[in-house]
């Protein structure tokens, strides 16, 4: 088995509230190699990581974030819906991670969240802000939209990508090639060893999300898969140590 990217989805957010900077430093402090997370832009064009386009569940304010500029979004409490410890946990940008995690030995998977809602130029600004720290090479775009994905390989034809899908496509790793895709990030019920031995042979990796438990990583592990995405990157980390990846 090779180098396994173990991935914290939304940064450790099985012991922190998702999407903050205290969940990002939480996940490399429990050995993850790989951080997850969600971008998605505010109405004065800057890009925060959030997993809703509401800000209701981890906020509690009743309001979109395309709707508040980055001022406005920066005064919610976005750590108290966890805990009262994280009280005062702001939705961070994505420049407030890339600062973090430059000097650190890790990837980052950027999840554009253009669904829902439609950001203009989230595809440019992303690729830009990426491309402005230069940190091209530890960095995978991912997304459900997959035109999203297509138009990054557009403006960026060397940036890796990562499709996201949650059901049986056929054949995946064929329609991974025909959008110069980079990885598979499927449901891990979506991921078959025989599979992922197909998307090897054609240099496609496959990333299944969001794996919490630990029988269910060691079978994808067993699969061979690239990487794994979790809430939980203490349980990843634990059983990598034992396979000595």
């Amino acid at each position: 088995m090779g180098f396994v990217i173990n991935y914290a989805h939304r940064g450790a957010s099985g012991h922190c509230p998702e999407n903050t900077l205290a969940a990002f430093a939480k996940a490399i402090d429990l050995g993850a190699t790989g951080i997850e997370t969600d971008v998605h832009m505010t109405k004065d064009g800057r890009l925060v990581l959030i997993h809703d386009a509401s800000l209701k569940r981890t906020t509690g304010i009743n309001a979109y974030v395309k709707d508040l500029t980055l001022d406005e979004l920066k005064a919610a409490d976005a750590g108290s819906w966890f805990h009262k410890d994280y009280k005062g946990e702001t939705v961070p940008t994505l420049e407030e991670l890339l600062d973090f995690v430059r000097t650190k030995d890790v990837m980052l998977n950027l999840e554009l969240k253009s669904g829902i809602v439609q950001y203009p130029g989230l595809e440019e600004k992303t690729v830009e802000t990426v491309r402005r720290y230069k940190m091209d090479d530890r960095v995978i775009i991912s997304s459900f939209n997959h035109y999203s994905l297509v138009k990054v390989k557009q403006i960026a034809p060397k940036m890796k990508t990562g499709i996201l899908y949650s059901e049986g496509l056929y054949e995946p790793w064929v329609y991974a090639r025909r959008l110069g895709a980079s990885a598979l990030h499927a449901a891990h019920y979506a991921v078959l060893p025989e599979f992922v031995q197909a998307a090897r042979a054609v240099d496609i990796d496959y990333t299944p999300f969001t794996v919490n438990d630990a029988g269910v990583m060691a079978r994808l592990l067993a699969a061979g898969v690239a990487g794994i995405i979790t809430d939980y990157p203490d349980r990843l980390a634990a059983l990598l140590s034992l396979k000595g990846s």
